[in-house]
């Protein structure tokens, strides 16, 4: 952050950007969201809306169940098709050795960013699938678990 600050002040009051950080951080965001992906399942802190669970809660506890254990499952296949589709995209940066950036002036590898994707899809995915008998536990349950994992009180 402190040299993304300082290549906006030296582009903005010095006219002097910081040789870079551009790259390096327009690659960083969508690492920076891949890394914290398991975590955000993990603690169950995905995105989503429970209007409709809500309604169903009220008539079906096994029903809310259900929609749960179906939505940890597709997201594990979505997270899991992720990283089938990045490997591909990760094994041909590393071996033609990519690079993103300027050559001569900076140049940053491509094969991190993209293997970062890869593994934070596969532990998304890994993260969902385990979550499924903390749900199973939880019957009829709308609001997030404590522990999605099972292992907590």
């Amino acid at each position: 952050m402190a040299l993304v600050v300082a290549d906006v002040i030296g582009r903005s009051f010095l006219n002097q950007p910081i040789t870079g950080v551009a790259e390096f951080s327009s690659r960083s965001v969508g690492a920076i969201v891949f890394l914290q992906l398991a975590a955000a399942v993990c603690s169950n802190r995905m995105t989503r809306s429970d209007f409709l669970l809500n309604l169903i809660g009220k008539r079906s506890a096994k029903g809310v169940v259900a929609l749960n254990v179906f939505n940890a499952l597709v997201g594990a296949g979505l997270f899991t098709a992720l990283a089938w589709i990045g490997w591909s995209e990760f094994s041909n940066s590393w071996a033609s050795n990519e690079f993103y950036g300027v050559q001569g002036v900076y140049s940053v590898p491509a094969w991190p960013f993209r293997g970062l994707l890869v593994a934070g899809s596969a532990a998304g995915a890994l993260c969902y699938l385990l979550s499924i008998p903390g749900i199973l536990k939880q019957p009829g349950s709308t609001s997030p678990a404590d522990d999605p994992l099972g292992g907590g009180a």
